[in-house]
């Protein structure tokens, strides 16, 4: 297979934060951050498959808490006042890699 990636939590939350920060800089567009998990996962070993989507869910679904209570924290601040028209949630999606298990329920 080549070149294999290792699988911990550390290493995933590094490649989940990094990609987030791409997208919010403007130096990936979505469809690129998808490629790149898409070519990341062929890179995980399919005996570490099952870790590896262990780790990324927490990972998204902590980050989306965080995102959650940040735009609670704000809304509270705003004195019932919209500022802003608040943004409906978008739900992450991990579309299946082919010959790979779908990653299923992320959120």
């Amino acid at each position: 297979m080549g070149q294999e990636v290792s699988i911990s939590l550390q290493a995933v939350k590094t490649k989940v934060y990094k990609l987030i920060d791409a997208l919010i800089e403007g130096a990936k567009t979505e469809t690129e951050v998808q490629e790149s998990i898409r070519r990341w996962w062929k890179l995980i070993h399919p005996a570490d498959r099952a870790v590896a989507q262990k780790y990324l869910e927490l990972v998204l679904q902590r980050s989306n808490a965080c995102l959650e209570a940040m735009n609670d924290g704000l809304q509270t601040v705003s004195e019932s006042r919209v500022v802003v028209a608040p943004i409906p949630a978008k739900t992450p999606k991990l579309h299946p890699v082919s010959n790979q298990p779908q990653i299923s329920s992320l959120l």
